[in-house]
């Protein structure tokens, strides 16, 4: 039998003394896209920085084991070196950093960790520039500092970039159709779909339907009260931006 890529059984997590995850379960095999849906502070960005190891989330019980290992034993460093990737809501700026310095040392620590040789600058610097023009970012944006001055579309093609060139076996999208207008989204989306191989799993956390209009998923699961409520396909999004979230959340 495959192992499952990601296998999250009965997790319960607090912040601040306070439950937002209760009983939390999913398992996502290699290759598919999951989205969770849900209302706003129902907990869904919980879940992801509880994955990627943020500080300030306690984990009370339950396991993630990510490739058969036990992922909650790992340091932030140690997930992301493994293949584990979070697009985030609302990317950071790294004053005086440039974007090409930043993703230099991350491609090189993945490459040593998978045992592979380090790029060189020109090998780099070529990489990036094939890279970037696919999502519509010119040379001059990837030397400015990260995200410094950057608009909101510009923030999200950023870190589909950093996805296509870091290649990790799971990506996570918290809210990436956050603050973009349709143009924006439809690069966004179009970036993500390119990446898509078969092989890579990708887990889209979100609250609207119009990103799965265009990154269109194989599993949809409600997430109300701390954990799934109902599961679906690609359909059940279509009914939630019909009929809300109102139902879910008296099921919780």
């Amino acid at each position: 039998m495959t192992t499952p890529l990601l296998e999250i059984e009965d997790l319960h997590a607090r912040v601040c003394d306070k439950e937002i995850v209760k009983g939390f379960n999913l398992t996502i095999n290699e290759g598919e896209v999951h989205a969770i849906m849900g209302p706003n502070g129902a907990g869904k960005s919980t879940l992801s920085n509880i994955l990627c190891g943020k500080p300030g989330y306690e984990v009370t019980s339950g396991s993630v084991r990510f490739k058969g290992k036990d992922l909650l034993a790992m340091s932030p460093e140690e997930r992301a070196r493994e293949g584990i990737f979070l697009a985030m809501q609302y990317p950071v700026e790294i004053p005086g950093v440039p974007v090409t310095t930043f993703l230099k040392h991350a491609v090189n620590a993945v490459r040593k960790h998978r045992g592979e040789p380090e790029l060189d600058t020109m090998e780099f610097i070529k990489m990036v520039r094939e890279e970037g023009y696919k999502f519509k970012l010119d040379a001059e944006m990837i030397k400015r500092p990260v995200n410094v001055g950057f608009s909101g579309g510009e923030k999200k093609r950023l870190e589909v970039l950093q996805m296509a060139i870091l290649k990790p076996d799971f990506a996570i999208l918290d809210e990436a159709d956050s603050g973009l207008d349709i143009d924006a989204l439809k690069l966004v989306a179009d970036g993500v779909n390119t990446l898509r191989d078969g092989h890579r799993a990708m887990l889209i956390i979100t609250h609207f339907q119009r990103l799965l209009s265009h990154v269109v998923p194989d599993f949809v699961h409600v997430y109300a009260n701390g954990h799934i409520v109902k599961s679906g396909g690609k359909e059940l999004a279509r009914e939630l931006e019909e009929k809300g979230y109102a139902e879910f959340e008296k099921e919780a």
